[in-house]
């Protein structure tokens, strides 16, 4: 019960940062305009945005198959995409729920350790982490000056805040270095009391999937074609980007920089700990935009249509996921009950 509570509270609190953040994007902003701006915008460019976007999915879903298929599994393309889907369609709910969410759901439909799932969606995550840094720093070649400015006013000025208030209450900063240490040591304590039992424990459960999943990358039977996929699924959200340019006419001439960019902008806004990256994604990207000429309004009216066409494809394809798993589950059940009578 307790446990439920703690889970309803995070949820009511996620939910109040992202109000927070929607209404801290368009405060002062004239919301009908905005809408205006976007049942203006040319759909053709927006449905070749959603296009590339959907080419996306299934590109990561095939070089999760690449990180799955060294530990033994061979999952069919189809369930792996369709595991993905309900893992972002879970994301809309609470936070990294999707990641538990799309292993629980390809678990079950191939017969799959979770842990091991687990194990190769956090290697992924690290992977993914990664490339936006490498993105970050292309950026950071190509436009200097904006990117300083862009992170300096949005991101490096509000932490250094957050770290001078910490240092200012060194009881909570103590607090907070004392809370990870005990965290460190109770995974410790109960790794090995688990072990001396002769069993495993959740916990131990879980790293050894993440073990088994750092080995799915140094066993890759194809590294090169893994290589080539984590760089293609960039390259697509890349397009994908640049190609919505052109949907407004205020953006159409902005070209490929501001593109490389608003990705890097928007990545970092999709990967805040709130629901769909909603609010943090349109203050980011609009932000972006503005250092770019483009008015704050204009700008968000941009970032709310790109977001609300992931947020449409992810549902759409999310529910038709979750149906597809679910008549093929019932199917499978079904032949079994069958067979044994």
């Amino acid at each position: 019960m307790n446990t439920k509570i703690i889970t309803i509270v995070k949820y009511l609190i996620l939910l109040l940062v992202t109000g927070a953040l929607l209404l801290f994007a368009f405060r002062g902003m004239n919301v009908n305009r905005i809408l205006h701006e976007i049942l203006h915008a040319n759909m053709f460019w927006v449905a070749v945005s959603g296009l590339i976007s959907v080419i996306a999915f299934v590109v990561r879903a095939h070089r999760w198959n690449l990180l799955i298929q060294p530990l033994g599994y061979f999952p069919s393309l189809k369930n792996t995409t369709c595991s993905l889907m309900i893992g972002y369609f879970a994301n809309l709910a609470f936070p990294r729920l999707g990641e538990v969410s799309r292993c629980g759901a390809l678990g079950k439909a191939e017969s799959i350790p979770f842990n091991k799932l687990l194990g190769t969606v956090i290697v992924e995550r690290v992977i993914d982490v990664l490339s936006l840094l490498i993105c970050l720093l292309l950026v950071a070649v190509i436009e200097f000056k904006r990117l300083g400015n862009f992170f300096s006013e949005n991101i490096f000025n509000p932490i250094i805040k957050k770290i001078e208030l910490l240092t200012k209450a060194p009881l909570l900063l103590g607090a907070i270095i004392l809370f990870f240490l005990g965290l460190i040591v109770a995974l410790i304590y109960f790794i090995r009391k688990n072990k001396n039992k002769g069993k495993e424990s959740v916990i131990s459960k879980l790293v050894i999937g993440f073990v088994d999943g750092l080995r799915s990358v140094a066993n890759l039977k194809n590294p090169g074609q893994f290589i080539f996929h984590s760089i293609l699924i960039w390259v697509l959200y890349y397009l994908g980007v640049y190609v919505a340019l052109y949907a407004f006419t205020f953006t159409t001439g902005l070209g490929g920089n501001a593109a490389l960019f608003l990705l890097v902008a928007g990545g970092i806004g999709m990967s805040a700990p709130v629901q769909g990256g909603i609010g943090a994604y349109h203050l980011l990207v609009s932000q972006g935009l503005l250092l770019y000429g483009v008015s704050e309004q204009n700008g968000l009216a941009f970032a709310t249509l790109l977001h609300s066409l992931q947020l449409l494809l992810i549902i759409i394809f999310g529910i038709i996921s979750l149906f597809v798993l679910f008549t093929a589950g019932k199917k499978s059940s079904d032949s079994v009950l069958i067979k044994n009578n």
